[in-house]
């Protein structure tokens, strides 16, 4: 039987990469790879996952040095001769082994007010939003994100400034500045305006070019590039 050597990252800050033996399988994900380790050589290997089918994206892990989602991703498509290197997402703590600890990145969704804030009650008829308005396409390009963390992993902005709100959180905003049903649309301009904002973008656009639901998180923070540019001039922030 045909196999894999696979190298997977070990402990928390400090770990190391530990070899392990793994058969080679025909149209092996990367996600199975890690299960096998898991179930059959070390049960004490800590890693996330869910759905296995692109939906959740918690089994989002750096392959060979890329973040990608482990359960999308053929062995085939990323195997260099007969190894594999598995990490846990980087710009991020790491818990044990796999695991890293999102906890940041969702605070940074918080600080760039990625809470939809309602301007009507339940008591109210429903918002009728057209779908071929401008501002519904601006919401549609961005709503997609699932919030798996791989934009996060991949900027290198962040990587340098870890105050930096990260392109997910952004493209959050994005998507609720241009949602007409929401009242929050300056104080969120406001949020995202600061050094550690949009204006950070050095546009590398490895988010957009990793992201695995092809959303351009780069495009959105061009747009808000704008917006709190035109929101300053106004002196409404």
């Amino acid at each position: 039987m045909n196999t894999l050597r696979v190298k997977i990252w070990r402990g928390r800050e400090q770990g190391a990469l530990q070899e392990f033996e793994v058969p080679r399988r025909e149209s092996q994900t990367v996600l199975d790879v890690v299960t096998h380790v898991q179930r059959a050589l070390d049960p004490t290997l800590a890693y996330r996952f869910a759905c296995r089918v692109g939906m959740c994206g918690s089994c989002a892990m750096s392959v060979n040095g890329r973040a990608r989602w482990t359960c999308r991703t053929h062995v085939d498509q990323v195997i260099e001769g007969d190894t594999l290197e598995i990490a846990p997402l980087t710009n991020l703590p790491v818990i044990k082994d796999l695991v890293a600890d999102m906890s940041e990145f969702f605070d940074k969704w918080a600080r760039a007010r990625g809470q939809f804030q309602p301007t009507a009650t339940r008591k109210d008829e429903f918002a009728r939003v057209r779908p071929d308005s401008s501002e519904r396409e601006q919401v549609d390009a961005g709503i997609e994100c699932i919030g798996c963390g791989v934009c996060y992993a991949s900027c290198d902005v962040v990587t340098w400034n870890p105050d930096y709100l990260g392109p997910a959180a952004l493209n959050r905003a994005w998507t609720l500045v241009n949602d007409v049903r929401d009242g929050a649309r300056d104080e969120r301009l406001g949020a995202v305006a600061g050094d550690a904002g949009c204006q950070a973008c050095h546009t590398h656009m490895s988010c957009t070019e990793r992201c695995p639901k092809k959303i351009s998180p780069t495009a959105a923070i061009a747009g808000l590039k704008r917006a709190t540019l035109g929101a300053l001039l106004a002196g409404r922030i």
